[in-house]
């Protein structure tokens, strides 16, 4: 039991009828007040009636009466509003600062037992991770189930906006600079997306749009402000790439970043960042003005076409500059790729334009985009299939990301809906 078990079954009456005060009057919630969430009373303007009078105040919460001079209310004039002390349990009288003693309510006697029982399924010490209502998920409907995650894909974009609003201020409004910025980011993948985003920063897209019909150059850009066309090289694609750079860096006042940046171990050898540099200087040939075109694209076929593009030709016999690979063959992005760049970059970029240009067609295309892709697959949407919870799209299952990362991580049961469901069931 907690106190903020008490806050939720109060502000949800989540009690049994003919509740009396400790003094043994009858008490009616008409309403049970606003929550305050910052200093004073717990309730703002509850309407109570009590023998058939109406009292209109404040309502504090406590687990024991005594907590109300524990916490120095007795001598604190914002709670002499106070009408309907609520408590777990009553062990002493107390009073207002004014001196006016208020009714006291009494919860244990009038908590649902059930209702009980159903949060601490909730809070069980041998659940170890989420969901922590894996036992219980069978006890809500799916349909309700549904409708709570629809609410969560939209929760989560609104999330990733944050992001997105940063990157605009950081770049006084320019749209394509942005997305240019999010696509580099989230193609470096989890290892190496903050020095891709460097790196995007680093490397101007007007300089690079400059060269877009020399792939080799825009190539030499990348590689070169990222620091890794730096020493010797015994091949010589990787020669003239440093080449180019060394031409154009004089002109340009180009400075590279720190290559050891760049994180290479533990990653699979197409998610290395040479490869993903290249499919990067790759894409930028291939759209020229990245935002305006997705900005014409409703086919999400053909954004992932768009976002599939090649390395140049020495990687496919190469990750690394020098080394020659095992296997041979064209380093494509992957269609799962291609789909993280949909749903981490471009989806949250086009609902933010919408909000910007008050176009809700555009908000809700960002939505259907993502319904429109297979869903994740994660070790937390894994966690949830296995709990019987399957996402049937990227916007189910971006929407368990953010249940898990809002609500379960955190424990936050009691503001989550389907804990609401699970703790109401009876």
């Amino acid at each position: 039991m907690t106190e903020a078990f008490l806050h939720y079954v109060w502000q949800h009456q989540m009690l049994t009828d003919g509740l009396t005060s400790t003094d043994g009057q009858p008490i009616v919630v008409q309403k049970a007040g606003q929550p305050n969430h910052d200093a004073g009373p717990d309730f703002f303007n509850a309407h109570i009636s009590v023998g058939g009078v109406e009292w209109v105040g404040n309502v504090e919460i406590h687990m024991r009466a005594s907590d109300w001079r524990r916490h120095g209310h007795s001598a604190d004039a914002a709670y002499n509003n106070v009408v309907l002390h609520v408590v777990y349990e009553a062990d002493c009288d107390i009073e207002l600062q004014n001196g006016r003693r208020p009714l006291t309510l009494e919860l244990k006697h009038f908590l649902h037992p059930a209702i009980v029982a159903n949060y601490e399924s909730l809070t069980a010490p041998d659940l170890c991770e989420p969901p922590y209502c894996r036992r219980r998920l069978g006890d809500v409907a799916p349909m309700k189930v549904s409708a709570f995650l629809d609410r969560l894909a939209v929760e989560r974009l609104e999330a990733k906006s944050q992001t997105v609003h940063r990157l605009l201020e950081e770049s006084r409004g320019g749209w394509e600079q942005v997305c240019y910025w999010l696509v580099a980011r989230y193609l470096g993948g989890t290892a190496n997306a903050f020095a891709f985003e460097l790196l995007a920063k680093a490397t101007d897209l007007r300089l690079l749009a400059r060269w877009k019909d020399n792939p080799r150059r825009v190539e030499a850009l990348l590689m070169g402000q990222a620091g890794l066309l730096q020493g010797y090289f015994e091949d010589d694609y990787p020669r003239q790439l440093q080449a180019d750079y060394e031409a154009l860096q004089s002109g340009a006042g180009l400075r590279p970043m720190d290559s050891h940046l760049w994180k290479f171990y533990r990653l699979r050898p197409s998610a290395f960042p040479t490869i993903r540099i290249s499919q990067l200087a790759s894409l930028v040939c291939r759209t020229g003005n990245m935002f305006h075109t997705l900005l014409a694209m409703k086919d999400v076929d053909k954004m992932e076409d768009l976002f599939m593009c090649e390395a140049a030709d020495y990687w496919r016999s190469h990750y690394q500059f020098d080394t020659t690979a095992a296997s041979v063959g064209p380093k494509r992005v992957g269609k799962s790729q291609a789909h993280s760049l949909i749903i981490n970059a471009w989806a949250p970029l086009l609902f933010v334009y919408g909000e910007a240009h008050g176009s809700q067609e555009c908000k809700d295309q960002a939505i259907d985009l993502l319904s429109q892709l297979p869903p994740e697959d994660n070790a937390v949407i894994r966690r949830w299939r296995s709990s019987g919870v399957t996402a049937a799209n990227a916007a189910e299952s971006q929407a368990l990301l953010q249940l898990d990362k809002n609500y379960c991580q955190s424990r936050r049961c009691l503001q989550c809906r389907i804990g609401y469901y699970i703790i109401n069931h009876q």
